[in-house]
């Protein structure tokens, strides 16, 4: 789906967001953060190229006028049109699919993967990749390589079955190089990932520069959702390998990394992005928009806001809930956010752990809220409890309207709460449990906690910094189409292991 939404400027700066799954077709999070650099940025020109799911998910965000563009890029919809590759182009075609994916199973091989890339880049611009891989060529050509002498195969040999579903994964997950890539201005992917591959395709056909920024670390949240996914393990080699290898390339090849924490810092630098090249930006709240929350509720209230997600975790903190109402029974818990499309399952499963523990009284899902504002209020003591997370907005959102919190040390976290709040392990609910007692028994520290934390918010996470950084790095980068500084070479980067940083 194409919007064309507003006329282009002569002279203003250009820039073309990349995003999957938010921004402007979700609410939450990231497609916040980039409705506050749009809108405050209106001498700028956006255009906007989403992955999304279908293709139909609808614009749920009011673009002002200076976003000229967005492209809805489907990944699970219809696929893009085009005509499979014949003779010497199906050849250079079926070659580069053979060495990327040698490139993902075989460390030897790993050098390999750029070039191939960017073949499969330029069949996709022709409309030539995705018919190509829902071919019989494309399965055949992984069993091969899979069927190779000295390739290391761990726990299981590959079927037929394994083949076909590694090739649909991997076609569903290069479709966004179909999309028209970014040909001047930057080009600003706000996640890893598939999100990035139009930028590499600009980069790579039109010398515009590559800014990266995660929020959470694409990387490692597909290996958390990889351990459970519903596949053998030759098809998450596959796949992992390939995202992998993407990673590499986008810290590689990007002007600027642009990281909301130093936690995803130390990703990137393992991933072989120069040191040099990665600049930490927080994310920034406007503090008059969250002012102090005001009374706490009457009875002892512990709130969560975000979406119904199994990275969320609210199974661990449904269980602390459920510890924290054997010392107060009159607790309550209360979850602010929508359940995204696909995630009914989840919710569903939290309200009946929640009834199975004999709490669904007290536990109580209230949707999306008009005014987050109202879900920081509602608790004496905001939770998160999220496995990943980059720097999240609710959390600040609380901190700025001075309540008390207890969250999980994953991601940002840490450098967001400083000493204002308690910080416990992920998927522990005792330890939570502990933390919200404390705070819940103590009126005092809460008061004096959530006055710390607004005046951390002040000081250090404001909206203003966050989008004259960026201001600053648009108007700079189109003088650098190449890296800022020289990457490390291959041969001297360390390598992302599937269990390496990933806790």
């Amino acid at each position: 789906m194409h919007v064309q939404h507003g006329v282009r400027r002569p002279g203003a700066a250009h820039v073309t967001l990349l995003t999957e799954g938010t921004y402007p077709h979700s609410h939450g999070g990231v497609s916040v953060w980039c409705d506050q650099l749009v809108q405050g940025m209106p001498d700028l020109d956006f255009d906007v190229i989403a992955v999304t799911g279908t293709g139909r998910e609808p614009v749920v965000w009011d673009l002002p006028g200076h976003v000229r563009d967005v492209l809805s890029v489907p990944m699970w919809g219809a696929p893009p049109e085009g005509r499979p590759p014949r003779g010497r182009a199906l050849g250079r075609l079926a070659g580069a699919y053979e060495r990327l994916l040698t490139a993902t199973l075989d460390p030897r091989a790993e050098d390999e993967f750029p070039a191939a890339l960017y073949t499969l880049a330029r069949a996709a611009a022709d409309g030539a990749l995705s018919p190509f891989l829902r071919g019989d060529r494309a399965v055949t050509i992984l069993a091969g390589v899979w069927n190779r002498r000295g390739l290391p195969v761990r726990e299981a040999r590959p079927t037929l079955h394994d083949a076909v579903t590694a090739t649909a994964l991997l076609e569903h997950a290069l479709r966004p190089l179909a999309a028209p890539p970014p040909r001047h201005g930057v080009a600003h992917a706000v996640s890893g990932g598939v999100a990035v591959l139009p930028g590499l395709a600009g980069l790579e056909r039109y010398e515009v520069p590559l800014l990266l920024t995660e929020h959470g670390v694409y990387l490692r949240e597909r290996y958390l959702g990889y351990r459970t996914a519903p596949y053998r393990w030759p098809v998450k080699a596959v796949v992992l390998g390939f995202f992998r290898l993407l990673a590499e390339e986008s810290y590689r090849r990007a002007a600027l990394i642009t990281p909301g924490n130093r936690y995803n810092r130390l990703w990137e630098e393992q991933g072989g992005a120069d040191p040099r090249s990665i600049r930490t930006v927080y994310n920034g709240v406007d503090p008059a928009a969250f002012p102090p929350a005001g009374p706490e509720p009457d009875a002892p209230t512990l709130s969560w806001a975000g979406r119904v997600d199994p990275i969320k975790d609210l199974e661990t903190l449904i269980r602390a809930f459920a510890l924290v109402r054997a010392d107060i029974p009159e607790a309550r818990l209360r979850l602010f956010g929508g359940t995204p499309r696909g995630g009914e399952a989840y919710r569903e499963r939290c309200e009946a752990l929640a009834a199975d523990l004999g709490h669904a009284g007290a536990v109580t899902f209230e949707g999306r809220v008009d005014d987050i504002k109202d879900a920081y209020a509602a608790g004496n003591v905001v939770m998160l409890s999220s496995i990943s997370e980059g720097f999240p907005f609710t959390l600040i959102e609380a901190m700025s309207c001075g309540r008390a919190t207890v969250s999980t040390d994953v991601g940002g976290v840490r450098e967001a709460v400083g000493d204002t709040g308690l910080v416990v392990p992920p998927r522990d609910p005792a330890r939570m449990a502990a933390a919200a007692l404390e705070l819940l028994g103590d009126a005092g520290r809460r008061r004096a906690m959530g006055e710390a934390a607004r005046l951390r918010v002040i000081e250090r996470f404001t909206l203003r910094q966050t989008i004259d950084t960026f201001r600053a790095i648009y108007l700079e980068l189109p003088y650098h189409a190449s890296p800022l500084t020289p990457a490390a070479t291959r041969e001297h980067r360390p390598r992302i292991a599937a269990g390496s940083l990933a806790g």
